[in-house]
């Protein structure tokens, strides 16, 4: 007997070898997808019929910080400088195991009820973001941030921290947390202990998340001090490899692009938080021609407001239309895939599409909305014109977190007064 059977809706498989069914079945069974199809002949506890909906995979985010929905708004349209040293660093200073906790519970209930299933994240107090996510049901890629700034002793200190939390929490909440080590980036790091980093993860077969290029100034950094940019360093270090995560990725340059196809480097677009902060445009389509490996992601709540990867699919998608001024460019098609797929890629092969044998990681996508009606193209619709409050159940490892709009696993109301409480004493404190 099946687990849970979900019927009479579009699948979206994204199974390149199986396509979409407009009338289609999926039967769940101990965390994973046991059929696709359009009839099935199993019988189950849970039978969920969904007429005029979209079963898909559930999205993956893979950058972001989650504790950072406790700085939603707090400190907008701002220069980099004044944002960052004025604003975003005083109020870290001052956040608590807890606070983390509460602003990472936040994140998770926001990514359940928007379609986000698997999420990449890196922050302070790491065990606390584990946690909400042992609780929450999400699945999770986590890491330590790591920001020596070639301060030898604050290096040591950060590097036992990472190395700690890498090996506690690998494999944990039944195998869907999986742990990072979480070098910040090359303009706060020195070499050595890139090179640190990279024979640490090598040895204990985890990957690395990185912040790479994200702004002008980086660039202009790492030439004035090595006479290289970012990239070109990590590679001379022998720091890349398919196991490396590097966000947003900015200023690169073709040869640059080359680099990351040829060592197999995961790359996560962050367009609406690159926006915001006015960091630059991505040249997503050009490493998208190349080969590279790019994904989705939505930084922190600090620097995009909300952690919707509906939003961030359409915005990456126009974003690259009118940066070339070609409207072909980044089709609808492409951008789930950089939301599912390829995210799956970056983090989990075993997620990212409906097969059987996949992680049963998936969502229903209410289309009986005025904004989604008429549908002429679904794929179309989900990029354009959805939006993560049209998610109406969200299922991860074969459990329900949410069904019909109802969050099953956490108590809604609470989480978020916690979390508004937690933001104002945090904020006050480092107004003091």
């Amino acid at each position: 007997m099946a687990d849970i059977i979900i019927k009479n809706a579009y699948v979206l498989t994204m199974d390149p070898d199986r396509g979409d069914l407009k009338n289609g079945t999926i039967v769940i069974e101990d965390g994973r997808i046991t059929e696709v199809g359009e009839k099935t002949n199993e019988r189950a506890e849970t039978v969920i019929d969904v007429k005029r909906s979209v079963v898909m995979p559930g999205l993956i985010n893979t950058h972001t910080h989650a504790a950072m929905t406790l700085l939603r708004g707090y400190a907008d349209d701002l220069q980099l400088s004044e944002w960052l040293d004025g604003q975003i660093w005083p109020a870290e200073a001052r956040l608590t195991p807890k606070n983390v906790y509460q602003g990472s519970l936040l994140a998770c209930l926001e990514m359940i009820k928007s379609g986000t299933t698997f999420f990449a994240d890196m922050y302070f107090f790491m065990d606390e973001t584990s946690k909400a996510v042992e609780l929450s049901g999400l699945r999770a890629s986590l890491s330590h941030g790591l920001t020596e700034l070639w301060n030898k002793e604050k290096g040591e200190m950060d590097f036992k921290e990472g190395k700690r939390f890498v090996r506690r929490w690998q494999g944990a909440a039944d195998g869907r947390i999986k742990t990072m080590y979480g070098p910040h980036a090359p303009n706060t790091c020195s070499e050595e202990f890139l090179a640190k980093v990279r024979e640490e993860a090598t040895k204990d077969g985890a990957g690395i998340h990185i912040h790479v290029l994200e702004t002008e100034a980086e660039l202009v950094l790492m030439k004035e001090k090595y006479g290289k940019c970012s990239i070109h360093l990590l590679d001379d270090i022998g720091f890349f490899g398919p196991d490396v995560l590097a966000a947003h990725c900015i200023w690169l340059s073709d040869r640059d692009i080359e680099i990351l196809r040829k060592r197999g480097v995961n790359v996560s677009h962050n367009a609406v938080s690159n926006m915001k902060m006015a960091s630059g445009i991505a040249p997503v389509h050009k490493m998208l021609e190349k080969g590279v490996n790019v994904s989705l992601g939505t930084d922190g709540c600090a620097s995009n407001n909300n952690l919707d990867l509906f939003e961030e699919m359409k915005t990456a998608a126009l974003l690259q239309k009118v940066n070339t001024l070609n409207p072909i460019i980044l089709p609808a098609r492409q951008v789930i895939e950089m939301g599912t797929v390829n995210g799956a890629k970056a983090l989990d092969s075993e997620t990212g599409m409906l097969k059987v044998g996949k992680k049963a990681d998936l969502i229903i996508l209410d289309m009986k909305k005025p904004h989604l009606t008429p549908c002429f193209d679904v794929r179309s619709h989900i990029v354009y014109s959805a939006k993560g409050s049209d998610v109406r159940t969200t299922i991860v490892d074969g459990k329900l977190l949410m069904d019909n709009y109802k969050v099953l696993v956490l108590d809604e109301q609470k989480v978020m007064e916690d979390a508004q409480k937690a933001a104002k004493e945090l904020i006050e404190r480092s107004k003091a």
